[in-house]
């Protein structure tokens, strides 16, 4: 049985990368709801917003390459613990007025942060499984979820000017300075793969494996950033929906990821992660091929409701099972799965946007309901009971 002072290290753990994932979704919430506003503020189009966004992608690829280095050397704790940091710095940058080629750059170090964070909270997050020896990955990204609607919410409430939104980003940038100091001092701790292994052994990761899960996220977040950046303009434009019914798409699709990862981690003990893996994968297939296929509100609005099962349920349930391929490099193959992450990202978003031109925003959504359909092929890489048994006491061990 572990030792009270272990269960007391893996609780206060637990509630630091807790923190994280608030401040993640917090963050990344307010600025792209934030994105009008600064827009105005800056004087430029939507093509200098959108090209911001894609590199806001590319800089997080990178940042999930810094967060593996980090972690391999000092411990996915500190990885963490620099994403938020870097995060905590860039966002005031982005608030205050500046001449647009600093503005630019404090997105592209906002960028680097959120895939830093990205990467190494996913990683914190299987070291605290491990030590509480059952699922918790589907709590911790509703943690993000939930603070991402609050974000929403909170520049709602400020109402959508440059001086508010610039508060808000300042509040974000505050709680992401909190998030990493207690995770500095809490976060899980594993020893490095550097002092963990030889340096033969470093190297050999299951890259069969991280393909397959890898292009799992990739499906997953072609769906996500095709509903995040569509939804609303599809029933306004395509659809011709009341103003006031277009944003509902986007909400009920979120409110369907919340209300997924509240249940992911009681249902992966209950039904199996391949059932579950396999029911997500198939509701939201279905959900976006009744977009592209039903062109009216009501049924598009269900669509994109049950395309939030694939969000919910698929990234943490994947990100468990890539954590458990190598327990030794845990913290590898989670950097280089989340890799795949921002190119669904960006072919959710681009790719989407340019079939619009051609066959119709609606039967562009055709093309993630086939890649979800395609995570049926890796349902059998998928396993059930976490990989907790040698690594309960991972939380108080290294640095």
């Amino acid at each position: 049985m572990p030792q009270p002072a272990v269960l007391d290290g893996a609780r206060a753990a637990r509630l630091a990368v807790t923190g994280a994932y608030v401040a993640q979704g917090l963050g990344y919430a307010v600025i792209v709801t934030s994105l009008p506003a600064l827009k105005a503020r800056q004087g430029v189009d939507d093509t200098v917003v959108s090209l911001l966004v894609l590199g806001v992608a590319l800089m997080a690829a990178a940042g999930s390459v810094v967060a593996n280095a980090v972690a391999v050397r000092f411990g996915s704790r500190a990885a963490l613990t620099l994403g938020l940091l870097v995060q905590a710095a860039a966002l005031p940058l982005i608030a205050v007025p500046t001449p647009f080629p600093l503005f630019a750059a404090a997105f592209g170090l906002f960028g680097v942060g959120l895939g830093c964070v990205d990467a190494s909270a996913a990683m914190q997050g299987v070291a605290v499984q491990r030590a509480y020896g059952r699922h918790l990955l589907g709590g911790l990204f509703a943690a993000a979820t939930a603070a991402a609607i609050a974000g929403a919410l909170l520049v709602s409430a400020v109402a959508a000017s440059a001086l508010a939104a610039g508060i808000a980003l300042v509040c974000a940038a505050a709680v992401a300075l909190v998030a990493g100091l207690v995770v500095a001092r809490l976060g899980a701790r594993e020893v490095p793969v550097d002092e963990a292994l030889p340096p033969a052994e470093r190297t050999r990761l299951p890259r069969a494996g991280i393909w397959v899960f890898g292009l799992v996220i990739l499906a997953v977040f072609v769906a996500d950033s095709a509903v995040s950046t569509w939804s609303t303009v599809y029933l306004q434009d395509d659809l011709h929906a009341l103003t006031w019914v277009a944003p509902l798409g986007y909400a009920v699709y979120q409110a369907v990821v919340l209300v997924t990862r509240l249940v992911t981690d009681r249902l992966i003990p209950a039904i199996g992660r391949r059932r579950l893996v396999a029911i997500a994968a198939v509701a939201s297939a279905i959900g976006c091929a009744v977009v592209a296929l039903v062109p009216v509100p009501g049924a598009a609005i269900a669509g994109f409701a049950l395309a939030g099962v694939s969000a919910g349920a698929l990234i943490p349930v994947t990100f468990g099972a890539a954590g458990e391929l190598d327990r030794m490099h845990s913290d590898q193959v989670i950097a280089r799965v989340n890799l795949f992450n921002y190119a669904g990202a960006i072919i959710g978003a681009v790719v989407i946007g340019l079939l619009a031109d051609g066959p119709g925003l609606g039967i562009a959504f055709l093309l993630p309901a086939v890649a979800l359909a395609a995570v049926l092929f890796a349902v059998p890489r998928f396993r059930t009971r976490p990989d907790a048994a040698p690594a309960r006491e991972s939380v108080t061990e290294g640095r």
